[in-house]
């Protein structure tokens, strides 16, 4: 039953993560020294087969095929989107050694931030939908701090995998379907930094996990569509500046415009832990 479940949850949380004071101060200190700021993103294919979801049209719930799915490379799909997107440039990014990551990409834009120019990286992970478990198992792993990775656009290097500014989930709830992976301890103390699951109901099911680490940003109430637009308004918001209020709003507004409903009802099928007391 899904409130055993999240019961469940709220009882493993028994360590906090990293204050919202803290993750915003790395963030403002980081954009004040000339530092990108980054956002890590996992998605988890669409997959009819391996996932229990409502089957969707062969050609965009293909987990073994990244060009035409639902939540990569179709229209509002992760790649597609942001390679489509004014403000956005795609940035050259060697492929994943991961056999499991069928491809990756990266993206900049430049946001401002305390009126300074601050440049932002997006790095996504299209995992094969056969492998949402592990896909899963990594976001967690790199909320917690581990597979931290340098990467280089042009002569600009960075650190992003669980040393991103955010770290993101994109697709299926899985945990709806098995359990939470119980992951060993671990030595290495994650930087301050927010969280995002765009995933049916993630709030239940993901937020007591992710705040053990960092501060959830983003999370979702109910049944929704894990689309690349509502990631992008909310990190124009948060990289820009905003609080979790205007990145919750951001999401809520670009959900509304695509999927054609109104803002007040998009706005509450998301929930922000990243304010000072969160709505």
């Amino acid at each position: 039953m899904q409130w055993r479940h999240a019961w469940v949850l709220g009882l493993m949380a028994s360590a906090q993560g990293a204050s919202l004071d803290e993750v915003i101060r790395r963030l403002d200190t980081d954009a004040a020294a000339g530092k990108p700021l980054v956002a890590h993103v996992v998605v988890a294919l669409c997959d009819n087969e391996f996932q229990g979801i409502v089957p969707v049209p062969a050609s965009l719930g293909n987990g073994d095929d990244p060009k035409s799915n639902l939540y990569w490379g179709a229209m509002y799909g992760v790649r597609t989107w942001f390679r489509n997107q004014p403000g956005w440039k795609t940035v050259g990014i060697e492929p994943a050694r991961d056999p499991r990551v069928l491809e990756r990409v990266m993206f900049s834009r430049v946001v401002m931030r305390d009126g300074k120019s601050t440049q932002v990286y997006l790095v996504a992970e299209a995992w094969r939908g056969r492998n949402i478990a592990d896909a899963i198992r990594h976001f967690l792993e790199l909320n917690r701090g581990e597979h931290a990775e340098s990467l280089r656009a042009g002569d600009q290097e960075f650190e992003a995998g669980g040393a991103a500014h955010v770290v993101a989930f994109i697709g299926h709830n899985g945990l709806m379907d098995f359990a939470a992976p119980a992951l060993p301890s671990s030595n290495i103390a994650a930087r301050p930094h927010a969280s995002v699951v765009l995933a049916c109901m993630s709030e239940s099911y993901f937020a007591s996990l992710l705040a053990r680490d960092s501060v959830p940003l983003i999370t979702t109430t109910g049944l929704m569509a894990p689309e690349a637009y509502s990631l992008g308004a909310l990190l124009e918001s948060w990289f820009g500046g905003g609080d979790g209020s205007r990145a919750r709003e951001a999401a809520g507004r670009a959900y509304a415009k695509y999927q054609r409903t109104s803002e007040s009802a998009a706005r509450r099928l998301f929930k922000t832990h990243a304010v000072a007391s969160a709505p």
